[in-house]
């Protein structure tokens, strides 16, 4: 998924961060809509990035969108766009989602399945809502790259994990570790990724790794986690040094939740658009070489937009001309009264 924003905000984030914990504390998260594309465009909630909190881990950015009514607003049409530095995450609910590259990469993304695309140093790629789809709900998340791995080569997988069944819930993990499951997806940092699902009523408790941060996205249900209410769209965040995390479904009807972590990610990173690099001179390279249709990206084949008349790629917006600030992540620890 590309960020469509003419004025993408530009990030410079970085650990500021020592490992300590201080106890079950919850920071909520609140979301921003977002929209994603043009005039009839599909709405999006994002909580990460955030002034409140820039990175779980390694994840830097989270778009939570639907159920949409893809014959209302179009769906998702996103046209060939570039990334650097990154790693995307696509995991649907409910639809499905053409994904073509220019590592001539082509997949359908489906509900329960994890599709994640590597950049490395360049990709380019489309992703266009199914003929078939009616509804569209999932997710969108990256990883920031790490400075060892970010010029490497493009890379795409694909897995559909087991359910892993326990009394009163389901979840599905996608990447790393959690509830004796295991993800076979490579990531440059340890991290995990998976989806949860409540019963009624139901509570869970989990063993987590105490060297991760946490963040819990609420899709659906009445919940709190440690006791702290948490409503949908929202991410709770977690600090390092919790080994359990108690999750409860107080609702009548079923609830769905997304859990990420991921140990501290312990470099700056510039955000801006659809590119990570380190620095301003980094990122105006990126923007050049994309406007310039450069090597670096490639081309992306397969695609059909759904507007005939629509862009057969995505022009990069203007930098801005003031300088890049610094935006420090808060310590891996959870303040709840940055409720905000």
């Amino acid at each position: 998924m590309s960020v469509t924003d003419p004025h993408p905000e530009e990030l410079l984030l970085s650990p500021d961060a020592p490992h300590c914990a201080d106890g079950a504390r919850v920071e909520i998260i609140t979301s921003r809509p977002v929209p994603l594309g043009g005039p009839r465009a599909m709405t999006v909630n994002r909580t990460l990035p955030q002034k409140q909190r820039s990175l779980i881990g390694a994840w830097c950015f989270l778009d939570h969108y639907g159920p949409d009514d893809v014959s209302a607003t179009g769906g998702m049409d996103v046209a060939p766009h570039p990334h650097t530095g990154l790693q995307t995450v696509s995991w649907l609910f409910e639809g499905t989602i053409t994904h073509h590259d220019s590592a001539d990469n082509h997949a359908v993304v489906r509900p329960g399945e994890v599709n994640l695309m590597t950049a490395g140093a360049g990709i380019c790629h489309s992703e266009v809502t199914t003929q078939a789809t009616t509804t569209l709900h999932g997710v969108q998340l990256w990883t920031a790259l790490p400075d060892a791995d970010r010029h490497g080569p493009r890379r795409f997988d694909h897995y559909a994990p087991e359910p892993v069944l326990l009394d009163g819930a389901r979840a599905l993990v996608f990447l790393g570790s959690l509830l004796g499951s295991t993800s076979p997806v490579e990531t440059f940092t340890p991290m995990v990724g998976a989806e949860i699902r409540l019963e009624p009523g139901a509570s869970l408790s989990m063993d987590v790794d105490p060297t991760f941060e946490h963040g819990l996205l609420v899709d659906t249900g009445d919940i709190d986690l440690e006791g702290t209410p948490v409503a949908p769209t929202e991410l709770a965040y977690t600090g390092v040094g919790e080994t359990l995390l108690r999750i409860r479904n107080n609702g009548s009807t079923e609830a769905r939740l997304l859990l990420i972590g991921g140990e501290p990610f312990g470099e700056e990173i510039i955000m801006w658009w659809n590119f990570i690099g380190r620095t301003y001179d980094e990122i105006e390279q990126y923007r050049t070489e994309w406007q310039d249709q450069g090597e670096r990206f490639g081309i992306t084949e397969g695609y059909i937009g759904r507007d005939p008349a629509g862009l057969t790629w995505l022009p990069a917006p203007e930098l801005p001309n003031a300088s890049m600030r610094p935006r420090r992540n808060p310590a891996p620890i959870a303040r709840p009264e940055k409720r905000i």
